[in-house]
């Protein structure tokens, strides 16, 4: 029945909205895209100058289209990233099992993460697996454990990585496996501390990394350290486990292995890491509906700046990577669908638009804002997350995040043909990490818009003039039609815990898992 009732209404709206969303101009999205990689810009870096002026502009851009900021102040949504870390002198760590103690060495046996929190703490160990709460796939390590004021010890990644069967995304890390989200987790249980080590039993490296200091999370507030695992055998052993067992069967169940280790076993820890942080901003604006409830639509504008770590074409780091497919394609089609609906008669539900920042250094914005939000996050009912459109080839775009059966796919195959657009809603080509998944956490339905990788993909020749203009005006169209579809009374989707697959879009989301 509801199949129905969506495609009755989607036949309805596409047939009057053709001649509006033609209004979708090609001429002014190119323009928002100049304007974001031009060279005063400096390739948009989180916690830069430069990315201030980039926020400023597409909150000037929403103020011109008559949107109102969604807190009714600013449209700008602080927070908090480390521009630079610096590691102190005064980091140690140190164990006692059975009355002996050992003095671990730094960089040989452990080391903070740039964004560790400096403090001393001193308790019993708990093992909580990988460190993940997940109740859109209904698994939780913390669950029926008890780690308020002990050290966490937490697993590297997320169960199950290497099975495209996974509940999870399979081959594609979701927000679960950001450093960030399991300081976050952990905190928020009541740890004191966290310990981190390789998952060896699917990686089997246990190389430790090294300090950085770059742009990244801020200060979590909980002392956040990785350890070499040859020591955590030892506390297992000393338990009756084996450590590679445990993680095994975490892996083959799906199920959570959490447990408290010896009471033999108590650690020392000190950490001493100097922070400058900075706010940076996630820009949004509101359009409000008739009826409670709203559509979110973003995408993400900061890049890499001068490419730091995450170039890929290392030989270039330190010339400008403008990112004009990453992301500044997604940014324009969201000002380009703000525009077009705060022209023409509103739809039943609201929709909010998000430029977020961060999303190159984990997620940051969008992790920020679905922990923060300016609406209510449980009335909003869809989430459309558009990440390097702007490059579409052989008519081709991946969208993810449309089950067999929903009705946002049926919309979808009734569109696609309208728009010339040969969209790929098999989910198994959809590159996975994005801000989107930051909702899908949160068990918003979202989808995905993505047009796929190429050779320019984070390095300086992402320039504007390689943006296919007149194939994304079609899919911003179809974007447009679709939001109004769904924005209308019987267009809630229903959250399904859809899974995608595929090799992750950001490739230095591994840098922080």
């Amino acid at each position: 029945m509801m199949k129905v009732r969506i495609l009755a209404v989607c036949a309805c709206f596409t047939f009057q909205s053709f001649a509006a969303s033609a209004e979708i101009d090609g001429r002014r999205y190119i323009a928002d895209i100049k304007h974001l990689t031009a060279p005063s810009l400096k390739g948009r870096a989180s916690g830069s100058p430069e990315l201030d002026k980039a926020a400023r502009y597409i909150a000037k851009e929403f103020r011109k289209a008559g949107l109102k900021p969604a807190n009714g102040d600013s449209y700008l949504q602080p927070f908090a990233v480390s521009v630079e870390s610096t590691l102190g002198p005064a980091n140690r760590l140190s164990y006692s099992l059975d009355g002996t103690r050992a003095e671990l060495k730094l960089v040989d046996h452990f080391m903070p993460f740039g964004f560790s929190a400096s403090a001393a703490v001193q308790g019993s160990v708990a093992f909580a697996g990988y460190g993940i709460t997940a109740p859109e796939y209904g698994y939780d390590d913390y669950a029926g454990i008890d780690v308020r004021g002990k050290i966490v010890l937490l697993l590297r990644h997320e169960p199950q990585e290497f099975d495209s069967a996974s509940p999870f995304e399979g081959r594609v890390y979701t927000e679960h496996s950001q450093l960030f989200s399991k300081a976050l987790n952990a905190r928020a249980h009541g740890a004191i501390a966290i310990l981190y080590v390789n998952d060896t039993a699917n990686h089997g490296s246990d190389a430790l990394e090294k300090f950085v200091s770059l742009p990244g999370p801020a200060d979590p507030g909980i002392p956040f350290l990785q350890i070499a695992s040859e020591h955590v055998d030892i506390w297992f052993a000393r338990g009756g486990y084996n450590f590679r067992t445990v993680q095994e069967q975490i892996d083959q169940t799906l199920k959570p292995r959490s447990f408290l280790l010896s009471s033999e076993l108590e650690v020392d820890i000190q950490t001493d890491v100097k922070h400058t942080s900075r706010d940076v901003y996630n820009v949004v604006a509101y359009l409000p509906g008739a009826i409670p409830g709203h559509i979110v639509i973003g995408a993400h504008y900061d890049h890499l700046g001068a490419g730091e770590q995450y170039s890929l074409a290392p030989e270039k780091i330190g010339s400008i990577h403008p990112g004009a497919d990453d992301n500044a394609s997604g940014v324009a089609g969201v000002l380009a669908i703000a525009r077009y609906f705060s022209s023409h008669p509103r739809p039943a539900r609201g929709i909010l638009f998000i430029a977020f920042a961060g999303e190159e250094l984990g997620l940051l914005g969008s992790s920020h804002y679905v922990n923060h939000p300016l609406l209510p996050i449980d009335q909003a009912s869809l989430m459309i997350n558009m990440d390097m459109i702007g490059r579409i080839k052989d008519k081709k775009v991946m969208v993810g995040g449309a089950p067999e059966g929903s009705g946002m796919r049926n919309v979808l195959d009734a569109l696609g043909p309208k728009y010339d657009l040969d969209l790929d809603l098999s989910d198994a080509t959809v590159y996975g990490s994005s801000d989107h998944t930051s909702f899908k956490a949160r068990r918003v339905p979202t989808l995905f818009f993505f047009t796929g990788l190429h050779a320019d993909y984070h390095r300086p020749t992402d320039t504007w003039e390689k943006i296919e203009t007149q194939s994304t005006i079609r899919l911003l169209k179809l974007i447009a039609d679709l939001t109004a579809v769904m924005a209308t009374p019987s267009g809630k989707p229903q959250f399904a815990g859809q899974r995608e697959s595929g090799s992750s879009k950001h490739l230095q989301t591994f840098q922080y898992h």
